[in-house]
């Protein structure tokens, strides 16, 4: 398996690994941020009191951060011009002091054409917390399509 620094580019491989990149460690100012930008001022994300007594041990991030920060690493890694398709399944909350920790990698190559690939990648968004323990929070696909001189690339 190789790590791809700079895969914007149709050499991708079956196997080939992102480098992980970690962010962090989130804080509250960040969900704060985050709920100014996208508008979500869920109480939820915010005030501790509220999180309690849904039964939450504190305020969590909103998905959606997780996901944008994914995003921003799968179009680094991917190149935002190939970048087709992206989804996202969340599958816990991020809490302040976590560091968000990103993988990637290709599981599929599918020829579209001459010249014309489609690379299929699986995305996974880890939470490191301040003792060490890690947790998946998202998990994620990708679709990327590359050209190569004198082929035409295809959706």
């Amino acid at each position: 398996m190789n790590s791809v620094i700079n895969a914007s580019s149709p050499h991708l491989q079956i196997g080939d690994i992102a480098p992980v990149r970690r962010v962090g460690p989130i804080s509250r100012t960040d969900i704060v941020r985050y709920a100014g930008a996208s508008g979500d001022f869920n109480p939820i994300h915010h005030d501790e009191t509220f999180a309690h007594r849904a039964g939450y041990r504190s305020v969590f991030g909103h998905g959606l951060l997780t996901a944008g920060v994914l995003s921003a690493y799968a179009t680094s890694w991917l190149g935002l011009a190939a970048l087709r398709k992206y989804s996202v399944r969340y599958v816990s909350q991020v809490w302040p002091g976590d560091t968000l920790i990103l993988s990637g990698r290709v599981t599929a190559i599918t020829q579209q054409g001459p010249g014309a690939r489609q690379v299929s990648c699986e995305l996974l968004v880890q939470r490191e917390a301040a003792n060490g323990q890690r947790q998946d929070v998202l998990t994620a696909t990708a679709v990327a399509a590359y050209t190569t001189p004198g082929g035409a690339q295809h959706a």
